[in-house]
């Protein structure tokens, strides 16, 4: 029975990821994300005030209550489904694991920078790259306008792909659900600004630790991943890596960073603008050589071997144990 259900979960993930290769996100599909935002938005207005403490206290329960609800409200559609009939119950699985990943979409919002980049339309570029990140991009040259797409590309593999994966893995739908909503938390409330730096607090904290053990490992099936792809600078990245990840304000995003800066031997970080305040991001690789178009090209060739291999190395753990 338990390598039955083993092998299932390793069909119904390997459904999942072909499901949004194929097709991705399309709007005439609902998404589970918009719900969440809807909940978390709901609530950030509703307890979002009165003392710091207060503010801390109802961050913590928002959290609580918007995993909660994801956790039993996909356990409850999962087990309706699975009662009607397993065949029906494996693919709305499979559904909502695609939903938490986004291959296809990364890849293309990274395209999409690229490509006007490639012919030299800055304007389109920073356009697109304005639709992926949070910085001012209004004025930016190539170099800043791929070291954002490189950027985005690196740690939204994690957080779009390997983490998403990890959760499946483990406890199928119900928490790669999970880790999505953590994620979205994350990404409405988890500022250090005045509204949010006490709410957000728990969603932020959350959110580095669902991440904590997903980032390391895809570091390093970026880092096996980079032997396959010619130039990779792979013999002394780690040594990179172990000595810049830290630099970054998230203890996650560092490593993925670090790890795509070292392989393809260039730096990341540094200067960006918020609505026209100057934030400088610690520079994480070294400068061999200068950032061009061809490094977007490159970072999602080492997205798709680090999810590829993040993927094979644990539906060989599944088989094993």
């Amino acid at each position: 029975m338990i390598d039955f259900l083993i092998e299932t979960r390793i069909w119904i993930i390997t459904a999942a990821i072909l499901l949004d290769i194929i097709i991705g996100d399309p709007k005439w599909l609902p998404h589970p994300v918009i719900g969440f935002g809807k909940l978390i938005s709901f609530l950030d207005k509703k307890w979002n005030h009165g003392s710091a403490r207060r503010k801390k206290n109802h961050g913590i329960l928002t959290t609580t209550v918007v995993v909660g609800v994801v956790i039993i409200g996909s356990v409850s559609i999962l087990g309706l489904f699975y009662h009607i009939h397993v065949l029906v119950g494996m693919l709305v699985e499979v559904y909502l694991i695609s939903s938490t990943i986004a291959i296809k979409g990364l890849r293309q919002a990274a395209l999409q920078v690229a490509l006007p980049l490639s012919q030299g339309h800055l304007v389109e570029a920073r356009y697109e790259l304005s639709m992926i990140v949070g910085r001012d991009t209004q004025k930016l040259e190539e170099k800043d306008i791929v070291r954002g797409a490189v950027e985005t590309v690196a740690e939204n593999t994690v957080d779009g792909i390997t983490a998403p994966l990890f959760w499946a893995f483990i406890g199928g739908a119900p928490l790669a659900m999970a880790y999505r909503s953590i994620n979205t938390l994350d990404s409405m409330v988890g500022y250090k600004n005045e509204r949010y730096s006490e709410f957000g607090w728990a969603s932020a904290k959350l959110d580095d630790l669902v991440n904590w053990v997903p980032a390391r490992i895809t570091s390093l099936t970026f880092w096996l991943g980079s032997f396959f792809m010619k130039g990779s600078r792979w013999r002394k990245a780690w040594l990179v890596t172990m000595r810049d990840a830290k630099k970054h304000p998230s203890p996650n995003s560092g490593w993925s960073e670090a790890m795509v800066a070292a392989l393809m031997g260039v730096q990341l970080g540094g200067r960006n603008e918020y609505k026209g305040i100057v934030s400088h991001r610690a520079e994480m690789g070294d400068p061999l050589q200068p950032l061009t178009c061809q490094h977007i090209y490159k970072s999602i060739g080492l997205m798709h071997g680090g999810w590829i291999l993040f993927y094979l190395l644990f539906s060989f753990i599944w088989f094993v144990i």
